[in-house]
């Protein structure tokens, strides 16, 4: 039996594994997709996030929709999704990478939490237990004992939005321009806590189980009905 009081967490395993997988094939081609293009090709863009900026010719004479397959899905994917800002993001092979700087620290982060939750995580009923039993039930005793999970949840998720927040945000407030390695490393975390929490999404499901007492949690603790639910 599984520590959360199922026989088994080979679901867990999948959705992490999916999880950290797609996000691992999305951060390599990012790196890859400028190789199979001509050097010279993809240069100084700047463009708008939620926004398809080069899917027709424009005054930079680059659109997505004239490479290769391959790279051309991956820079539409970057073209939506990323203001791909050249001052913002890294060159390879002569040619600007599909998304910024910040969000290669973002995928690399999803995909190390998607792996982290695969071998860590198991489904305890909630987004949030769920979310939690990626930490040593050994150092969770006292936080169940206590009540204290939606706080160490809250905080958790405060350590890895704050610094990318903070950083992103002083720059529009403050004269100032984040670095390349700023924004790779608070991109990072955020990133962690994403993967983790969708992860936890996918995961949680109340219906794995026969009752909430079965969830077996931290400190012996257990989850119960409330009176007028059982009745």
């Amino acid at each position: 039996m599984e520590r959360n009081g199922l026989e088994s967490r080979t679901r867990d395993q999948k959705v992490g594994l999916w999880i950290g997988g797609i996000s691992f094939f999305f951060l390599a081609s990012f790196f890859l997709a400028p190789l199979f293009v001509e050097s010279g090709t993809i240069v100084e863009l700047s463009g708008r996030a939620n926004m398809f900026d080069y899917h027709k010719e424009n005054d930079q004479n680059f659109t997505w929709t004239e490479l290769n397959p391959y790279s051309a899905a991956i820079y539409a994917f970057g073209d939506l999704n990323c203001h791909n800002k050249h001052e913002r993001s890294w060159s390879i092979n002569g040619n600007q990478m599909p998304v910024c700087v910040r969000d290669i620290g973002i995928f690399a982060g999803l995909a190390l939490g998607g792996f982290v939750y695969s071998r860590r995580g198991v489904n305890r009923w909630t987004i949030r237990d769920t979310f939690l039993s990626i930490l040593p039930d050994e150092t969770l005793q006292p936080i169940y004992r206590k009540n204290r999970r939606t706080l160490l949840f809250v905080t958790i998720g405060i350590i890895c939005v704050v610094p990318m927040a903070v950083d992103g945000f002083t720059q529009l407030l403050m004269d100032r321009e984040s670095t390349a390695f700023l924004r790779l490393v608070t991109g990072i975390p955020f990133g962690i806590g994403l993967g983790l929490f969708f992860a936890a999404a996918y995961s949680a499901r109340p219906n794995k189980f026969s009752k909430p007492s079965q969830v077996k949690l931290p400190g012996n603790v257990r989850f119960q009905r409330p009176p007028q639910e059982e009745e």
